[in-house]
C-alpha cells in the first residue's frame, strides 16, 4: 500500500518534533572526528514546496513550522534544526521544507555518508534528483526494513537510523519492533530513532511493550501532542522513541518541549519525556 504522500503534511507539528530530535542526534555525532553513517528507512522526496497545492490544501505547516519560523526568542538547541531549513530558503520567506534526508545532509561532514531508501514510485525519482551526483549518498528503491537489515552492521561504528514508516497498516507498528530486534543484534552501538503518530493510543502502547520485551536498555520516549487522545480518526500527537540516545538529548528536549507546546499547541497541547527503559 503506497497511498501516503508526505507533501500534504510537510512541516507540520510532527515534522517539527521529528526533525528537531534528528538534528540534535546528528549534532551530537559531529562532536567526535570519527565518521558516522545516517540510514533513513522511509526517505520521502527530500524536500517539499510549501506553495504547492498539496501543502496549501491542508495548511498543516502553518500550525507547525510556521509558528516558530523567524521567531526572535527560541531555545538555542533548536538552531541546528532551523539552520537546515534556512539552507533551502534564500530569504526570510518560508517556501521549501526539508525532508529528513535533507536535514541529515546539512549535518554530514566529508567523512560521513548517508543511505536512503524509498519505495514509492513517485517519490523515489524526486529523491534521486535531490541528491544527483552526490558521492556521500546512496539511494535504493526498496522496502526500508529489508534494506536496513542488509546494510547492517555498517563499516562505521557510529551512526543514526531513522525509522518513520507511514503506519498506513496496523501491522507496521509491530514491523518496527521486528526491525529493531533484527537490527540491534547486528549493530548494538547504533542510535535508532523511531517516529510514530498517535492516532489510536493502543497501537503505541503495544509497540512500546514490544520494544521493552527485547531487553534493550536506554530507550527514551519524546512526545508532543496538539490535542487530547481520542477515539476519532486523526493524529492528536506524535513522538520519537530513541534507542541509545546521546547523553545530552533528554536534557535538551526538557528545554525544547515546553517551548514547542507553547508555540504550537498552547491550549490543548501536552508533552511526554520519559525513559521507557533506563540505562
Amino acid at each position: 500500500m503506497l497511498s501516503y504522500r508526505h507533501s500534504f503534511h510537510a512541516g507540520n507539528h510532527a515534522d517539527v518534533l521529528k526533525h528537531t530530535v534528528q538534528s540534535l542526534i546528528l549534532t551530537a555525532l559531529q562532536k567526535k572526528d570519527k565518521p558516522f553513517v545516517y540510514h533513513d528507512t522511509h526517505s520521502g522526496a527530500g524536500r517539499y514546496d510549501l506553495t504547492h497545492e498539496w501543502s496549501e490544501k491542508t495548511g498543516e505547516y502553518k500550525q507547525g513550522i510556521g509558528r516558530i519560523w523567524q521567531q526572535s526568542q527560541i531555545p538555542q538547541a533548536l538552531e541546528s534544526y532551523l539552520a537546515a531549513i534556512q539552507t533551502l530558503n534564500s530569504s526570510e520567506a518560508l517556501r521549501y521544507y526539508p525532508g529528513s534526508p535533507r536535514v541529515a545532509k546539512v549535518h554530514l561532514r566529508a567523512q560521513d555518508r548517508m543511505v536512503l531508501t524509498e519505495l514509492h514510485p513517485s517519490d523515489y525519482p524526486l529523491l534521486e534528483q535531490e541528491f544527483a551526483r552526490d558521492s556521500q549518498v546512496k539511494i535504493y528503491q526498496d522496502d526500508g526494513f529489508r534494506c536496513l537489515k542488509a546494510s547492517l552492521p555498517p563499516k562505521e561504528r557510529r551512526g543514526l537510523v531513522l525509522i518513520d514508516p507511514p503506519y498506513e497498516l496496523a501491522h507496521e507498528y509491530q514491523d518496527v519492533v521486528k526491525a529493531i530486534a533484527q537490527s540491534y543484534k547486528r549493530w548494538a552501538t547504533g542510535i535508532y530513532a523511531i517516529w510514530y503518530p498517535v492516532v489510536y493510543r493502543a497501537n503505541i502502547d503495544d509497540m512500546l511493550a514490544g520494544l521493552e520485551s527485547l531487553g534493550i536498555r536506554k530507550i527514551l520516549q519524546i512526545e508532543l501532542g496538539v490535542a487530547p487522545d481520542s477515539n476519532e480518526r486523526g493524529m492528536t500527537a506524535s513522538g520519537m522513541i530513541v534507542i541509545n540516545p546521546p547523553w545530552t538529548l533528554a536534557s535538551q528536549m526538557q528545554e525544547i518541549l515546553p517551548y514547542l507546546q507553547s508555540a504550537i499547541a498552547p491550549e490543548n497541547g501536552h508533552t511526554t519525556l520519559r525513559w521507557v527503559v533506563p540505562e
